[in-house]
């Protein structure tokens, strides 16, 4: 017999349904997030997260004292890994295909350990069809990974709550470690769980929760130097983030969703659950709104307010929306699900075009690095505008063209040994263009008639007063021209 739900007991696995749940979630999100994987061009992030790791490891640590600190684990991760499989899109983005399936299942698990297999089953299904999922389950940065720490350091403090020991709390622990270090401020996620943590003691009055603080205390010895690096970085790394408004609270859960649609139904259904579903759906959803909230505040006192950045918590609603679903049994809740499903699909298919925001204005690096691989000659150079964070047109060049690329002729020094993700510019660019016979302009947006135009006026006029225009290309959210002295 099933226990009540809510009560955060184990449950006997008597039946197929509890000892799967878990399977079919991680192959139908493994399933979804593998289709075309490979199309969507990298976008300005993931060019980070490559030009990163690429980098020798000493280099690698000396990039993380200037920029990116606390995203340091996370690139050597991925160091490791592009050693081992490569750099190919599809290479760099499997891991988060794979931390997303690997989330998907522990949802299942948990959900089945907290309300029994069918919540588990259906919530699991539900986090595979959101458009949220394949977005961030294609794409090379931490996030899928901090969503599959997420879920099992949940899992791990509700098992340690059912039945308190000291390797309970110490998986625990490390999964509160390993979820700092694949995005700090997913450990906001803790303050769900000090609510799951004092309804526990509410309920069961058990003096050994005294435990969950000191498991609390690997974590932040390990994360403290990390928040110290990332306070004093962030100026540098988030300045492009504006305070959250009023009006920023009701688009979150289509902006982290990605389609409003979807993050209309899913609130509905888990706002139900959360009222329903006992202590643990009080504490589940803890785990959905404190961590908004805490982002909201802290965005209207530093650059913080980034909707993705909590994508950890999309696993908790899916777990209180499948717990309003599961009374209607599966033949109807999985038809629900698959309308969740059927409403994001316009958003499935233009996150596989392109992961610019908006996914009307693509930015098509492999289509403009052809156009230079194609026709470049030996001793060619190449300059870019806008040279900066918010493009990484040089980064771009340099993934799709490799060693071919032409030669970067208004850098001082490259990024690697400069330690940073941008490039120092000559101070004078007539002079560096001295002796370059053929030079390439890569800018940022479509400028047919006047590609120079869209370069810096220092930069406009060295290539006006020695080069002629010789011919012009535009791609998406690119302008490519050939300039010849």
């Amino acid at each position: 017999m099933p226990l009540p739900a809510g009560t955060g007991e184990a449950r006997p696995s008597s039946s197929w349904l509890d000892r799967l749940s878990w399977l079919w979630p991680a192959l139908l999100t493994l399933a979804i997030t593998l289709v075309q994987i490979d199309r969507a061009p990298l976008w300005r992030d993931e060019l980070a997260t490559w030009s990163a790791a690429s980098r020798p490891t000493g280099d690698l640590l000396r990039l993380a004292a200037n920029i990116d600190g606390v995203a340091v684990a996370y690139y050597l991760f991925m160091h490791g890994w592009i050693e081992l499989f490569g750099d190919s899109v599809t290479a760099l983005r499997l891991p988060a295909a794979l931390s997303l399936a690997g989330a998907a299942a522990l949802v299942a698990v948990l959900g089945g350990r907290l309300f029994g297999g069918q919540v588990g089953l259906i919530a699991g299904l539900l986090f595979a069809v959101l458009p949220s999922t394949s977005r961030y389950g294609q794409e090379a940065r931490p996030y899928a990974l901090a969503t599959l720490f997420a879920v099992l350091a949940t899992l791990l403090l509700v098992r340690a709550l059912d039945r308190p020991g000291w390797w309970r709390w110490t998986g625990y622990a490390a999964a509160l470690v390993g979820l700092g270090l694949s995005h700090l401020l997913a450990t906001s996620l803790v303050l769900g769980h000090a609510v799951a943590v004092l309804l526990a003691w509410r309920q069961q009055h058990e003096r050994r929760l005294w435990r969950w603080p000191l498991a609390l205390v690997p974590a932040i010895l390990v994360l403290a130097p990390l928040a110290r690096l990332g306070r004093d970085q962030q100026t540098r790394q988030l300045n492009w983030v504006r305070p959250p408004t009023l009006t920023d609270l009701p688009d979150l859960p289509g902006d982290l969703l990605q389609n409003g649609t979807v993050g209309g139904l899913l609130v509905g259904l888990a706002a139900i659950g959360l009222v329903t579903r006992g202590r643990w759906g009080v504490a589940l959803g803890a785990c959905v709104l404190l961590p908004a909230a805490l982002l909201y505040v802290g965005g209207l006192l530093t650059p913080l307010w980034v909707p993705r950045y909590l994508l950890f918590t999309a696993p908790f609603a899916c777990l209180l929306a499948a717990g309003t679903l599961a009374p209607l049994r599966l033949r109807w809740a999985v038809p629900i699900v698959a309308l969740a499903g059927l409403l994001g699909a316009p958003a499935q298919a233009n996150l596989r075009r392109t992961h610019e925001t908006p996914r009307s204005a693509p930015i098509d690096y492999p289509a403009a690095t052809r156009i230079i691989g194609a026709h470049q000659q030996p001793g060619d150079g190449i300059v870019y505008s806008p040279r900066d964070p918010r493009a990484f047109l040089d980064i771009a060049v340099l993934y799709y063209l490799g060693e071919h690329h032409p030669r970067d002729v208004l850098a001082v020094e490259g990024p690697v040994a400069a330690a940073t993700l941008d490039t120092p510019e000559c101070p004078r660019p007539a002079t560096c263009l001295t002796g370059v016979t053929r030079v390439w302009l890569l800018t940022r947006g479509k400028h047919g008639s006047d590609p120079l135009a869209a370069a810096s006026p220092a930069k406009a006029t060295a290539l006006r007063d020695t080069f002629r225009i010789t011919r012009t290309w535009t791609v998406p959210g690119l302008t490519v021209t050939l300039l010849t002295r």
